[in-house]
């Protein structure tokens, strides 16, 4: 999986004039003129842009491409709502990326739904592909990972971040998945499937990093020395609550309580923890045992 990763960003550093800019854009356009085929006759007027695996191999081969500019709903609303988030993101992601990666991300998406149904027609199953949106949901996963603290309002009212939603957007594509393999639904299983594993392809050094952080982290709290500093402070705790003071210099025996405007600190070339008065962090004998 990295070296998948390591070749799509030198790829997209190598062919600086690859891809299609504005991608988002013309499929979008595409998406409202299926929408208005649609609308204005009948569903056969764009029966011909699905992806069918069977009718591509009796020459139908534009199914190919044309199956991106199915539209999601028939709801002219949730059409345009849909659109317009997924043009968005796009946008964000082709200036964050540049055109060559933004483009080879949607094109590996493609290429992979198109690979899923060809797998699942050859087994005997139905591998008709209408629209794409797991592809899109995908790159929405993509949005969130440069951009996880961004706010959106859901529902145009309710402030949420975008990580938020993404952890919703994984939760529903479980949910997709287990209901199509319990009705045994094969492209319905897959589909997610594949949309994720183009996500992780394009974001493996991110999220290896971020784990790699993660183990750090742990490791750090779990440590020796953490544990050893940890439980010193509460033993400092416990023994200024039974004494009645915090600090008291190791030199001339003042304590915080008797004196609360003297300053105490603690020499780190001590052996053990030495607190000392402000008169003697500088002049005294450090301990050795």
């Amino acid at each position: 999986m990295k070296k998948l990763n390591e070749a799509v960003d030198r790829f997209a550093y190598s062919h600086p004039r690859f891809g299609i800019p504005n991608l988002m854009k013309f499929i979008v356009v595409g998406n409202l003129i299926a929408f208005l085929l649609l609308r204005f006759s009948n569903y056969g007027a764009i029966a011909f842009l699905g992806f069918d695996p069977g009718a591509v191999l009796h020459g139908e081969i534009w199914r190919l491409v044309t199956f991106i500019f199915v539209p999601g709903s028939t709801n002219l609303f949730t059409l345009a709502i849909s659109l317009y988030f997924y043009f968005w993101i796009g946008s964000m992601l082709e200036r964050e990326w540049g055109t060559p990666k933004f483009t080879l991300y949607y094109l590996c998406g493609m290429v992979l739904t198109v690979l899923t149904g060809f797998i699942v027609y050859l087994t005997g199953g139905n591998g008709t592909v209408w629209g794409t949106y797991y592809i899109n949901m995908s790159m929405f996963f993509a949005f969130a990972a440069l951009y996880p603290d961004m706010q959106v309002l859901l529902f145009f009212i309710i402030p949420i971040k975008v990580k938020w939603l993404a952890w919703l957007d994984g939760a529903l594509f479980a949910v997709d998945i287990l209901g199509a393999a319990f009705r045994l639904n094969l492209i319905g299983a897959l589909l997610p499937v594949v949309a994720l594993l183009n996500f992780f392809v394009f974001f493996w050094s991110e999220i290896s990093d971020a784990v790699a952080r993660h183990r750090g982290y742990a490791a750090h709290r779990n440590s020796h020395q953490t544990i050893q500093f940890k439980d010193a402070a509460k033993q400092q705790a416990k023994k200024a609550r039974e004494q009645g003071y915090h600090h008291k210099c190791s030199v001339c025996g003042r304590t915080d309580t008797d004196y609360p405007n003297l300053q105490f600190r603690y020499c780190s070339r001590c052996a053990g923890y030495h607190c000392f008065c402000e008169d003697h962090i500088f002049n005294h004998e450090h301990f050795t045992s």
